[in-house]
């Protein structure tokens, strides 16, 4: 998948999540706004939610007219319902809501918008007042006017008799003295007024409180649900995205590290790419998750509680909590970064010497340095374990910090919050929403702080992953590989090859050149570092050569498909290395599907039948991971086994015949012969006896080709050969 398609296949759930968390954002922002309403309206107000009776009867409605001056939008904000003209379905349902409707016409209020019915309440709040006062007969108004009053004569009523300049003046003194009372204060006492409205309207103040309740925490329920399921839905979402980002990125790190040669392999370390292809993609996974979940959700949520108290005479409280949470964080994260930093570095160390200490066990129990060995891990575990600690200490204690943070700025929401519910200024469920809202933007800063505690990390883990994607390869694959010529079949020719290992001061191989054909057998010989190995893994393009030529079937093996020329090698590695699985998938190892005659074959040739068929489960048998439940001969074996089931067109055996005895050694090399007839033959090898009938012995000296022929022609020609057979077998055997 190209670079482009991989982001296009992302586009559509990251905004699809992106959306569902906009979603559950609202949803829990909406919560503390329903809470607030209950409080307020349902408890306060009995289930009142605005300063607006939504029934008057045709007195009420004329006195309220009258005392508010005949006020247009109020005329216009009601609807005169004659019971006369209702029919009796809806005269049965009004009645039995409005019980004033038996006794004569009443006014509903029509469907009006949050803000008209905010302006109806301004306009309102005092005809309202004033109404209750004079149909309760208030007696300070009836003594300043001087008006007396019994429970047969209303003071409301009395007033109404009067002509309107008169009735006028009266309300206008009256409402003067209400100047002094600020908007919240007037809307309380019409909240009163309302109340005693629908008592006498006939509506059961009871259950329209507890309906109105039930409503509202229904709706809570509702949405709190929706969130879930959002939160749910969005979760997995994530979780996928998180997943098949980190499978991608797995996917191509180990594609990339396939194919690196020996020369980038040493450059990172094994136990440094184990690390980055597995720990360091993990961490990139966990903060693709982090960054949906919080990153994308935390500012969605601050920014929509900040909306919601940006009006709140309390918002100057959050200022103060999110400076104190900034300094704090500041603090923490200049002593935390350095660590995050060191931390990868710090698990390759202890990768490093885990895998040195498990795979060469050995070789630590032969020399008894059990004790050095532990010392070395216990200072890697160490290192790693103070600084993970140094790490985890600061997180523990930023969590307290930040707590004391959120109950210190509560508390003081509730001080200054007391007093403005004590002026009128701010209502108790209005206090509790903004409390909620508060904790909601410092926990959303607080979240976003966190992950900036993760980004140091996984920035250093994606500059980890990215070093080994953008890593140039030494071993590349022409734009247009040529195809091999069959007519040459077999064919490896060196022509003045030369080798130098990267920052090396000295060429490793000098002026290199020869020729192996089908049928032949040429192996290689000389002392140790004398370039043996490092020739034949030229072949397989292990590595590149520096200067010259190295043509397999005619062609110059650079300009090949490497999977072509690898296709056509039978590689025996110096040091058996056997996979996890079966006795039978390692001799497949080349292709899954090569007959069993093949296999059981391959297996004969290389001398492993015998000890194979010794085994319960023969073919079947297990293999543990390298091969450690078998012996080294046995492992070395299989190993030629597996390059024998291929079928290839060249053998290399990089002294492959090592860890075989004599006899084993012979019965191989001569069923061998019989079976690659037809094939070019490549040994590397310490042993005269393995090469002695070789058809060409190549003898290598510091890099150099100090001699070629055959065993008898090199005894004779070639000191260096001479001596080194001279040092294996006796002057009379040769």
């Amino acid at each position: 998948m190209s670079k482009n398609n991989l982001i296009k296949s992302f586009i559509i759930p990251v905004i699809f999540v992106i959306f569902l968390l906009a979603i559950q954002a609202l949803c829990d922002l909406e919560l503390p706004e329903y809470t607030s309403t209950i409080i307020n309206d349902g408890i306060s107000h009995k289930g009142i939610s605005y300063a607006v009776p939504e029934v008057l009867t045709e007195d009420m409605y004329n006195s309220l007219l009258r005392i508010s001056n005949e006020d247009v939008s109020i005329i216009a904000s009601y609807n005169l319902i004659v019971k006369d003209n209702l029919s009796t379905k809806d005269y049965t349902k009004l009645s039995k809501e409005y019980k004033a409707l038996k006794k004569g016409n009443i006014y509903l209020l029509n469907d009006l918008d949050e803000k008209e019915l905010q302006v109806m309440e301004t306009k309102l709040s005092k005809p309202l007042i004033l109404y209750n006062m004079l149909a309760n007969n208030n007696e300070s108004i009836a003594n300043a006017l001087n008006i007396p009053i019994s429970d047969d004569v209303s003071l409301l009523n009395v007033l109404m008799s009067f002509d309107n300049e008169t009735f006028t003046n009266i309300i206008n003194s009256l409402s003067a003295s209400f100047d002094n009372y600020d908007e919240s204060m007037l809307k309380e006492y019409s909240y009163l007024s309302i109340e005693d409205i629908y008592n006498k309207v006939g509506i059961n103040l009871d259950d329209y409180q507890m309906n109105f309740i039930i409503n509202k925490g229904l709706m809570m329920l509702a949405i709190a649900a929706f969130g879930m399921i959002i939160a749910i839905v969005s979760g997995y979402i994530i979780s996928k995205i998180a997943s098949r980002v980190s499978y991608i990125l797995r996917n191509k790190v180990v594609a990339k590290i396939m194919a690196f040669s020996t020369a980038e392999f040493k450059e990172f370390g094994a136990s440094s790419l184990i690390t980055r292809s597995t720990n360091d993609v993990e961490q990139i996974k966990m903060f693709s998750i982090m960054l949906f979940r919080i990153v994308i959700f935390a500012p969605i949520m601050g920014i929509g509680a900040f909306i919601k108290v940006y009006d709140n005479p309390l918002n100057w409280l959050i200022a103060i909590a999110l400076i104190a949470i900034l300094v704090l964080i500041s603090v923490l994260f200049s002593l935390a970064m350095p660590k995050f930093k060191v931390m990868q570095k710090l698990i390759d160390k202890m990768n490093l010497v885990s895998r040195e200490i498990i795979t060469g066990m050995p070789v630590i129990r032969s020399f008894n340095t059990e004790e050095h060995e532990e010392k070395r891990y216990d200072e890697a575990n160490i290192n790693l374990t103070k600084n993970n600690l140094f790490v985890n200490r600061l997180m523990g204690i930023m969590l307290p910090s930040m707590m004391f943070v959120m109950n210190f700025v509560s508390i003081l929401i509730v001080w200054f919050g007391a007093k403005e519910i004590d002026l009128g200024t701010l209502q108790v469920g209005s206090l509790l929403a903004f409390i909620t809202y508060t904790m909601q933007i410092i926990m959303s800063f607080l979240m976003i702080s966190l992950v900036s505690v993760m980004l140091p990390r996984a920035l250093v883990s994606i500059k980890r992953i990215k070093e080994i994607l953008k890593k140039d390869i030494s071993i590349k694959e022409p734009l247009n590989p040529l195809n091999f010529d069959d007519t040459k079949k077999g064919i490896v020719e060196f022509k003045n090859v030369s080798f130098k290992y990267p920052d090396a001061d000295e060429a490793m191989l000098k002026n290199i050149s020869f020729k192996a054909t089908p049928g032949t057998t040429t192996a290689f010989i000389g002392s140790t570092g004398s370039g043996k190995s490092t020739l034949i893994n030229l072949i397989p393009r292990f590595f590149d050569a520096t200067e010259g030529e190295i043509l397999v079937d005619g062609i110059n093996i650079k300009e090949a498909s490497i999977k072509d020329l690898r296709s056509r090698i039978g590689y025996v590695p110096q040091k058996g290395m056997l996979f996890s699985g079966s006795i039978a998938s390692n001799i497949k190892f080349s292709d899954e599907n090569i007959p069993d005659a093949q296999m059981e074959e391959a297996a004969i040739i290389s001398q492993s039948y015998d000890f194979i068929q010794e085994k319960e489960d023969k073919f079947a048998s297990a293999i543990s991971e390298g091969g450690s439940n078998v012996s080294g001969g046995q492992k070395q074996r299989l190993s030629i086994a597996r390059a024998i089931a291929k079928n290839p067109e060249i053998y290399i055996f990089d002294d492959s015949f090592s860890a075989l005895d004599f006899k084993t050694d012979a019965a191989l090399r001569k069923a061998l012969n019989k079976s690659a007839k037809n094939a070019t033959v490549l040994i590397v090898a310490q042993r005269i006896n393995t090469i002695m009938n070789a058809d060409n012995i190549i003898v290598l000296n510091e890099g150099e080709i100090i001699g070629s022929g055959t065993h008898k022609e090199l005894l004779k020609t070639c000191k260096v050969y001479k001596e080194i057979a001279l040092s294996q077998i006796k002057e009379e055997e040769l």
